[in-house]
């Protein structure tokens, strides 16, 4: 059973024009709620919630505060910067190397050059399948 104070105002019996009222404070002792839900409290409205004003840091201490969040918050800037840096290089790398295997892969290649045309018309469709076109003014 919950129990809570309550104001409540109760006139006098007597009727002489007066405003005689007097102030009781009684106990209301509250049933079980219809939720079924004991465990609930009522609310309290938040105007009469007590608040507490915080703590109270000194100028000093927040200037400090403010410059070690600078510090911590540039040197996060300078690592997320380092990194970037380091994946354009690794990414740029990677195309030379891509370059590079092209070429050595373009050189080692075996090239025959193919000057009767006819030939192409009598070869079966596996070996036309292996033919490329190259451009034989370069080699």
């Amino acid at each position: 059973m919950v129990e809570t104070e309550k104001e409540e105002v109760r006139e006098s019996p007597e009727r002489n024009g007066k405003d005689n009222r007097e102030k009781v404070n009684n106990k209301l002792i509250k049933g079980k709620p219809k939720s079924g839900r004991v465990w609930k409290e009522p609310r309290q409205r938040f105007s009469s919630i007590i608040k507490t004003r915080g703590l109270r840091i000194s100028c000093e201490k927040k200037q400090l505060l403010r410059d070690n969040l600078k510090r911590v918050k540039e040197q996060s800037r300078a690592i997320i910067e380092q990194k970037k840096v380091e994946k354009e290089a690794k990414k740029q790398r990677r195309i030379e190397n891509l370059k590079r295997a092209e070429e050595n892969r373009k050189k080692s290649e075996v090239v025959q050059i193919i000057k009767n045309t006819a030939k192409i018309k009598r070869m079966k469709k596996k070996q036309l399948r292996m033919i490329e076109k190259r451009d034989t003014v370069n080699t």
